[in-house]
């Protein structure tokens, strides 16, 4: 069995390489095997500084979903960042892609973070309820000062590697692309005296900014006073200006235990899972795009569609022509498909209630603010609705994939006839939803509810909802 990290030699410098495709997730072995690398590193007499770079697209993403829910493995995260800032010799984090989360508090227990082109850099764990929990509240600040900890850790949001640098979070840019080039490059230059390792923790601590806490607290009970986990963040914070590292990490991880044992957290992720492939018909299998698309009449949507079509490879045209595969045909428009075309229907959730009368092989429902879309199958097989639906993907319209019947108007419906009440309308009709087989996954109806339908992400969807009710189902 391979192991997803190695040490190398090259010269006196060490690498340890993480390949864990797709995104470097940082799985139990996987932080093993950076426990056990940076031992060997240290161990070797011929190596005087140690690089740390992933193969693939990215640095780390994030920490491993098929861990999520699961008891916690040793040796836990930040166990791993402690061997990384106790390491005798510097470690040189080569970021590329994107470094979020634990992959972004790993570069942090480097002693040294150099960033290639187009890397972003982030914090996100508050989107999924959480803070972060393996010392980033801690040792971000001390490196980027209080504000702009309580800027990417309360709003999640990405910074760009030119941001990051002028924020202190790295060190150096480099000018090439190769992850090990940079590596070598930067610790030679370590060697040679030319960048002055250090390390994070032992960083003093932020200067306290109680303006800038109180602005975002103040903030984000204005806009989003009924999260529990931007609250925490602000308190883990806080907690890095007020005393030593190994107080703040404590502070931090009483925190991170109040928002996993939060209910927000459980419907957040579960969100997250929700919209990981909604575009999947199951047993479809794997289906090529439609390349060739007809777009007939006008609708807002084809000029999002349009404007992204020549990244996607596929050629739009504004009539039917000999190579169409399908044709998406706006509700005013009155022409006749050709017989090798797919005809989609453009709908909106209130003209979709009743499908029977469509005369379409698809029909694709699109919420008026936008958002989620959702592509019914009326008398297309498997295989077409999959071709039709990886267009849209490409073409970066999310959608939802469903069959006989319209989920979003069902939802929509129920929400315009209780207006005193839409969630607790949408949360009965996901249960009628659920049994009459519309959506191929239930999760579905959820992910449509939040993304098209302003559902509360926080509850994790309607029919989540009314299944943690008393008398709905589990």
């Amino acid at each position: 069995m391979t192991t997803p990290v190695t040490y190398q030699r090259h010269d006196d410098i060490g690498v340890i390489v993480i390949d864990n495709p797709p995104v470097n997730a940082l799985g139990q072995a996987v932080r093993q095997g950076l426990v056990e690398a940076i031992a060997q590193g240290n161990e070797d007499p011929e190596a005087r500084v140690l690089v740390l770079v992933t193969r693939g697209r990215t640095f780390i993403a994030g920490a491993d979903i098929r861990e999520f829910g699961k008891p916690p493995q040793a040796p836990i995260l930040p166990d791993v960042i402690r061997h990384l800032e106790a390491s005798a010799k510097p470690i040189v984090a080569v970021l590329h892609g994107t470094a979020l989360g634990g992959g972004l508090e790993v570069a942090l227990g480097c002693q040294l973070r150099v960033a290639l082109p187009g890397t972003r850099v982030g914090l996100p764990e508050v989107k999924l309820g959480l803070l972060p929990g393996a010392g980033g509240t801690q040792r971000l600040p001390r490196l980027a000062g209080i504000a702009a900890a309580l800027d990417l850790i309360t709003s999640g949001r990405f910074a760009a590697a030119d941001e990051a640098l002028e924020l202190g979070i790295v060190d150096a840019l480099a000018d090439t692309n190769d992850p090990l080039e940079a590596g070598l490059a930067a610790a030679r230059d370590v060697l040679a005296g030319k960048h002055s390792p250090r390390v994070t923790g032992e960083l003093p601590p932020p200067a306290a900014d109680p303006v800038a806490i109180e602005r975002y607290r103040a903030r984000l009970e204005r806009e989003v006073p009924e999260l529990y986990s931007p609250f925490r963040c602000i308190e883990a914070i806080a907690a890095s200006s007020e005393g030593s590292l190994a107080e703040g990490l404590r502070r931090e991880r009483e925190l991170f235990a109040s928002c996993m044992d939060s209910p927000q957290r459980a419907g957040l992720i579960h969100a997250f899972f929700a919209a990981r492939a909604p575009h999947k018909v199951p047993h479809a299998g794997e289906i090529p795009a439609l390349t060739h698309l007809a777009l007939i009449g006008e609708h807002l949507l084809f000029e999002r569609l349009s404007g992204k079509a020549e990244g996607a490879g596929i050629q739009l045209s504004d009539a039917i022509i000999e190579n169409s595969q399908a044709c998406l045909v706006a509700p005013e428009a009155n022409v006749e498909c050709s017989a090798h075309c797919l005809r989609i229907a453009m709908l909106s959730p209130t003209d979709a209630g009743e499908l029977d009368s469509i005369d379409a092989d698809l029909a694709l429902v699109v919420a008026e603010q936008g958002g989620m879309a959702e592509l019914v199958t009326l008398r297309a097989d498997a295989g077409q609705q999959q071709a039709a639906a990886n267009a849209l993907k490409a073409l970066r319209q999310a959608v939802v994939v469903s069959r006989q019947g319209s989920v979003l108007a069902t939802l929509t419906k129920a929400a315009q006839n209780d207006v005193a009440n839409p969630h607790a309308a949408m949360e009965a009709a996901s249960l009628m939803l659920a049994e009459s087989g519309w959506a191929y996954r239930n999760s579905d109806i959820d992910l449509l509810a939040i993304e098209s339908l302003d559902y509360p992400r926080h509850l994790g969807g309607p029919h989540r909802q009314a299944g943690q009710s008393p008398g709905g189902e589990a």
